[in-house]
């Protein structure tokens, strides 16, 4: 008998990307088996070539961010600690921090932690208007915080002029490119940013593990994670150059090597080519979906994610109901003020982010197992009654 043969479609890049250029891995096995020197432990050929691998790193990520100065880059483990030393190191005991109602988690709970924040209110579509971001500054607002896009239902932030009303008010911008670093123009002079924290492990498509915090002035930044650096070990104290002093201890350079290749890739490729295609997916699915009866569907068309809920059925019920072999988030992704602004906040909402490997005929096969469960409940609701 002939067997049955299932392919996945994975469908949360929003989360981390599945697939990854074969670059990277052979980036990571090479760097553990060949190199595996600790950058700037010593002087011995593995730990300079430790420091090669850094500065290759840097340099790509600079010209994709467009950062004038390449030692501005700093490795972190993730998004989250990237954007948490960036809020802690900005803001200090008498400061106010403004964040917004699109934020993830990573923002919020940080600002939360600091006790002196207020909110920018986003519209039903998860715009949040300049005009949002100056009426939640105060006259002590030292930083505001902002997701470039929503990790909750793809809608774009206006962040040029976000980071315009942020100056204007006497604070530093943080830019969250979770969501768009890879897939969409991240140009740090362009759109105004101090600092940008991305994941490597998403749109970068590097892998987990590593993440980027970008800085324009490292003097403005404390650092408040410190230790060994390699550098400067004779003194007690935390050196200011660049990025040692935000480097303590062992980075990560397996991730570091892979999230090179992985930016090399996107730089190829072209991060506004990867978005195009992203969003060309998404809107087909989201087209679709509007289209069917009992179908609620959140956000705007700016990325490659589609979000949406089944009235009736609970966000998890509904990811368990598309299987195994289709992969989406259910449920609140870390951002619950985000829910509230789309009116998901009972039970969250089912998210469905493309990537750059997939296809059309990923987002049809997705669209029909929809139609299917919808079918399906409408009848069973008719069949009791309800």
């Amino acid at each position: 008998m002939e067997k049955s043969v299932f392919i996945m479609i994975y469908l949360d890049n929003s989360a981390t990307t599945r697939r990854k250029p074969a670059a990277v891995y052979m980036a990571m096995l090479r760097y553990a088996v060949m190199s595996g020197g600790n950058a700037g432990r010593g002087i011995n050929k593995l730990s300079l070539g430790g420091v090669r691998t850094v500065i290759r790193a840097q340099e790509a990520a600079a010209r994709l961010f467009n950062v004038r100065d390449e030692s501005n880059i700093i490795f972190t483990y993730n998004a989250t600690y990237a954007l948490n030393m960036a809020i802690m190191g900005t803001a200090s005991g008498s400061d106010h921090i403004t964040v917004s109602a699109m934020d993830h988690n990573s923002v919020l709970r940080p600002a939360a932690l600091h006790g002196k924040f207020s909110v920018a209110a986003a519209d039903r579509t998860g715009v949040v208007a300049p005009l949002s971001v100056r009426m939640a500054m105060r006259a002590d607002t030292r930083l505001v915080v902002c997701t470039h896009i929503s990790n909750v239902c793809g809608t774009r932030q206006p962040v040029a002029e976000i980071s315009r009303a942020a100056h204007n008010g006497g604070a530093v911008f943080l830019l969250d490119a979770s969501q768009s670093a890879g897939s969409a123009e991240v140009d740090m002079e362009k759109l105004g940013a101090d600092m940008i924290a991305c994941p490597g492990h998403k749109g970068l498509m590097g892998p987990m593990g590593s993440g980027i915090l970008c800085v324009k002035d490292p003097l403005r930044l404390r650092a408040v994670i410190v230790g060994g650096t390699g550098s400067e070990s004779e003194s007690i104290y935390q050196p200011e150059s660049m990025p040692d002093k935000f480097h303590s201890g062992t980075i990560n350079l397996p991730a570091v090597a892979g999230l090179c290749e992985g930016i090399k890739f996107v730089l190829r490729e072209g991060a506004d080519a990867i978005g195009k295609h992203e969003m060309m997916l998404a809107r087909r699915l989201r087209e679709k979906l509007l289209n069917m009866d009992g179908v609620t569907v959140y956000g705007k068309p700016d990325s490659g994610i589609t979000t949406f809920n089944i009235n009736g059925i609970d966000s998890g019920e509904c990811a368990a109901l598309l299987g195994d072999n289709i992969i989406v988030r259910a449920g609140y992704h870390c951002a619950p003020l985000a829910h509230k602004a789309l009116g998901s906040s009972v039970g969250g909402s089912v998210r469905a982010s493309f990537g750059y490997f997939n296809t059309v005929r990923d987002a049809d096969t997705v669209c029909d197992a929809i139609y299917r469960i919808v079918k399906r409940h409408r009848s069973d609701t008719a069949s009791v009654g309800v």
